[in-house]
């Protein structure tokens, strides 16, 4: 127990750290509150913070990648968890005579033995993460040098962050458990009995304090309960400028979080809203306050940089980065930004550079991989919309295909009347002859002019007839979804092609729509439903599944042919249909060789986001290149005769980069490879 004199003074420290901790918590606080969007609908409370909870104990969406590190992580996490207790306990016992936290029972005895794990746990952990920067310095915790960066960034600001942090956590736990093990010294030398609930600080005790006196061992106590209590207070006011703060963040974005349809689904505009004056993303203030709280979860451990498509390809973006600097420039003007000042630069500034704004391809990769719920793609994405809504301001080749999606309803910029002259000799009913079609088939701009994706639609067609579908398109009235406006920033373009298409479609009402593009699919069962349209949309492999379980449709691959399947970034990721491509292609006896990364963790072909209208931004390092040929390399090396794809943008780009490598690979649509062997 502590002096009189000591109590006084921890209680003076509590109250100083309390005072300006909650000054700099509170300016934390002031700036999120200034980013856009409504707070969270009291409705949505309850579930909202069950869900937070449940990801924030279990760490779920650490363990996707990073395995060694994942489990490192994880000995940190819930030992620091934990310590909200310990740390309770221990203070409790300091300040309250002879009193035994949790009591000498059972559950005391527990309590005392999982402390003294979870201290271990955490030594060892944070020990891994020190040895990983400093000494191993993996190259994963760092950034290439064309990489926008704050000034303090530059000069190691990550580093001296994680030295701190380290070195702070490391000293806190390691003299709870030195003062823990004096104390047990001093209840065996009072009693004759020590600890065996507690084995590390049991073993201290005994192999270094045994033959220490009682005074002694009574002063290592109290000074190991001040050095571990006294670094929280001491660290409290400094904790909102740390990457440690993402202990508590983390919770909050989870709980916070806006909900979507889809992970990549964006948030409508509605332009017809008078009082918006301003659209998308310029300065910091501007993002919605959730992606303001982004920067204080970040733990700066890259994992969106790892799985970044432009990143691997050497170009100027780094979603961590971005996320970085966000970070050390809010702290470097907390108390203007807390205050209501205007920041006094765009985030293009300081935060991002223009060329890497334009290399995202809106895959969601980033998105899915964050350990801690951050979106840095829809900030991106947010200051597309400002660049081209605001400024005008976009890469020369998109605006031909804005042209050609405004005059003729697609990005080809071909006539609308030819919309369906790929089904010249075939049977396909438009939903004039067939009002009363079972599937209304979306077709998409790419099948219906681009002439290697024609071949995709050609296919399909067969084998709907060959199932005996009861199937209709739209003909000339279908026109483009409006994707690629979208995810390029030109939303007003979007919002005036969906809302034309939603007026067709409610007049239609489609019992079901199957599409055989994913970012067809995404837009009209995904985003289209802000707008007024509401549809069951499904992939064209996964009608081709639900045909072969009702025995409608049957075929046989051969045998020898080797086949990799490539996930697109909005079938897979986006929309979670990872299974039915598989399955279609397995119904006909195909052996799939699965690249490394699939399903869910797919890398992108690197035409999304707008890419496939632009020229792709030159990268720099040995990494250097397209991100297609990135991909291809991934599927060659399966040792695949055909890659198969599942979207007409992927298999431009891969036929592209097999064209160029010239290996002999064949790039088919699943469609392809079935309509083939019926």
């Amino acid at each position: 127990m502590l002096t009189i004199f000591e109590k006084i003074l921890f209680i003076f420290a509590v109250v100083a750290a309390l005072y300006y901790g909650y000054r700099n918590f509170a300016k934390v606080f002031h700036v999120i509150q200034r980013g856009k969007g409504e707070m969270i609908p009291q409705s949505e409370m309850i579930e909202r913070g069950r869900k937070a909870l449940q990801t924030w104990l279990t760490l779920s969406p650490t363990w996707k990648t990073r395995p060694v590190a994942s489990i490192f992580h994880g000995l940190i996490a819930w030992g620091f968890i934990f310590y909200f207790l310990v740390n309770f306990g221990d203070v409790m016992e300091g300040m309250i005579p002879n009193f035994k936290f949790m009591g000498h029972g059972l559950l005391g005895q527990l309590y005392r033995f999982l402390a003294d794990i979870f201290s271990l746990s955490v030594l060892l952990g944070m020990s891994y993460f020190l040895w990983r920067r400093f000494i191993e310095r993996d190259p994963a915790l760092g950034f290439r040098d064309n990489i926008k960066l704050m000034d303090k960034v530059k000069a190691g600001g990550i580093r001296q962050d994680s030295t701190i942090v380290g070195v702070f956590i490391l000293l806190h736990v390691g003299f709870r458990v030195i003062g823990e093990s004096f104390k047990i010294g001093v209840e065996r030398t009072e009693t004759g009995v020590g600890d065996a609930a507690q084995p590390l600080a049991n073993g201290l005790s005994q192999l270094f304090w045994s033959d220490f006196s009682l005074e002694a061992q009574t002063i290592g106590w109290h000074m190991g309960w001040w050095v571990a209590l006294g670094l929280i207070l001491a660290f409290i006011p400094y904790f909102p400028y740390t990457k440690h703060f993402h202990l508590i963040m983390v919770a909050v974005n989870y709980f916070s979080k806006p909900k979507r349809t889809s992970l990549g689904a964006l948030e409508s505009i509605d332009f017809e809203d008078e009082s918006i004056e301003e659209f998308g993303v310029a300065k910091l203030e501007d993002l919605p306050w959730t992606h303001l709280a982004d920067a204080y979860s970040c733990i700066m451990c890259n994992r969106c940089q790892d799985v970044c498509p432009a990143y691997n390809t050497g170009k100027e973006l780094s979603p961590a980065a971005l996320e970085v600097n966000k970070r050390y420039y809010i702290n470097e003007n907390l108390d203007s930004l807390a205050s209501g000042a205007e920041s006094e630069f765009n985030l293009l500034d300081f935060a991002i550079s223009e060329s890497a704004v334009w290399a995202c391809t809106a895959c969601g990769a980033c998105v899915d991989i964050c350990p801690v719920g951050n979106e840095p793609m829809f900030d991106i994405l947010y200051m597309r919309r400002h660049q081209v809504l605001m400024e005008d301001s976009f890469p020369t080749e998109l605006g031909q295909a804005y042209r050609g999606m405004e005059r003729n309803g697609n990005p080809w910029n071909q006539s609308a009347n030819d919309r369906m002259a790929w089904a010249e000799g075939l049977t396909v009913p438009t939903i004039d002859e067939n009002p009363d079609a079972d599937v209304l088939w979306w077709v998409g701009c790419a099948p219906s002019y681009d002439p290697r994706a024609q071949k995709t639609a050609q296919s399909f067609a067969k084998i709907l007839n060959h199932a005996g579908v009861n199937f209709a398109v739209l003909a000339e009235a279908e026109t483009c979804t409006g994707d690629a406006a979208r995810r390029t920033g030109n939303d007003y373009l979007y919002f005036e092609l969906a809302q034309t298409n939603i007026e067709i479609l409610n007049e239609v009402q489609p019992k079901r729509i199957v599409a055989t593009c994913p970012h067809c699919l995404h837009s009209l069962g995904k985003e289209y439903g802000d707008l007024g349209g509401h549809y069951d949309v499904i992939h064209h492999t996964q009608l081709i599944s639900e045909l072969v379980a009702e025995k409608k449709l049957s075929y046989d691959v051969p045998a020898h042919e080797r086949i990799t399947f490539h996930d697109p970034c909005y079938l897979g990721r986006q929309n979670d249909i990872v299974d039915a491509p598989r399955d279609a292609l397995r119904q006909g006896g195909v052996n799939i060789r699965e690249m490394p990364r699939h399903g869910k963790q797919s890398f992108c072909c690197g035409a999304g986001g707008g890419q496939m209208w632009k020229e792709e931004e030159h990268g720099v390092g040995p990494d250097a290149g397209a991100v297609n040929e990135n991909r291809y390399r991934e599927a060659a090396a399966t040792g695949a005769d055909t890659v198969a794809v599942g979207c007409p943008f992927c298999l431009t780009m891969m036929t592209d980069a097999s064209k160029a490598a010239d290996d002999g690979v064949a790039v088919k649509d699943v469609a392809e490879l079935i309509a083939e062997n019926l």
